[in-house]
């Protein structure tokens, strides 16, 4: 399972089959999803001093195919964008994609498409769990990391810092009394040197742009109430 998918999975209830969070957020965290894994399998990185894009930009390290198409064309994409910064990147990467997420998991029977309306009127489509093995095993492994205090791998790390970015710890560790301590471990895993300095930086430029994502989407919603 690709890390976008991991957190696909945590981010949809199991029953209702609805998100736990909306747009932009989800869209650009899952987007980072897929920038944290290529940065992971060493395909682009964040420059340091020196290099041949400015530093803290983005740069392409390895440009041949994973093998993967959902991987292949968004490092495709990044190519072209080469010496951005990776906070701006994320809005392209993005596209589409969280339907491509949802498809590809349907078609390994791992959620289940079902056709809705709302209010009798508009078409909608839910993804509730139809085999949740593999979401169980994911979540063991954060509920180690987040409950236990153990030390996780780098992709629970990674899936951890992205929870956090998008503040939904503890509605995705539902289960937990102390939610005020459940935020402060997330915090804690998402700022410490758990993964190499690419790979952190990447998670950084992720949480910039959900903030940034956050705070225009709040801006503009309170310009039309008003």
């Amino acid at each position: 399972m690709l890390l976008a998918e991991d957190l696909l999975l945590l981010m949809y209830d199991d029953e209702s089959g609805k998100p736990l969070t909306g747009n932009p957020g989800l869209d650009y965290a899952l987007a980072g999803a897929v920038l944290i894994e290529l940065t992971m399998l060493g395909k682009v990185d964040v420059a340091g001093a020196g290099e041949a894009v400015k530093k803290d930009r983005l740069i392409v390290r390895d440009g041949t195919p994973t093998g993967d198409p959902l991987l292949d064309a968004r490092l495709a994409l990044l190519t072209d964008r080469e010496g951005a910064k990776p906070k701006n990147v994320l809005d392209k990467v993005s596209k589409k994609l969280r339907g491509e997420l949802l498809a590809r998991l349907s078609e390994k029977g791992v959620l289940q498409a079902e056709k809705d309306k709302v209010l009798g009127l508009f078409p909608v489509t839910r993804w509730p769990a139809n085999d949740a093995t593999h979401e169980l095993q994911v979540r063991a492994g954060l509920e180690s990391a987040l409950k236990l205090g153990t030390q996780p791998d780098d992709r629970t790390a990674a899936l951890i810092a992205l929870l956090h970015a998008l503040n939904v710890v503890p509605k995705v560790v539902a289960d937990s009394v102390d939610k005020k301590a459940l935020k402060r471990r997330a915090k804690e895993i998402a700022e410490s040197a758990w993964a190499a300095d690419a790979v952190r930086q990447a998670v950084q430029a992720v949480q910039a742009a959900l903030t940034a994502a956050i705070v225009v989407s709040a801006s503009a919603g309170a310009s039309s109430g008003s």
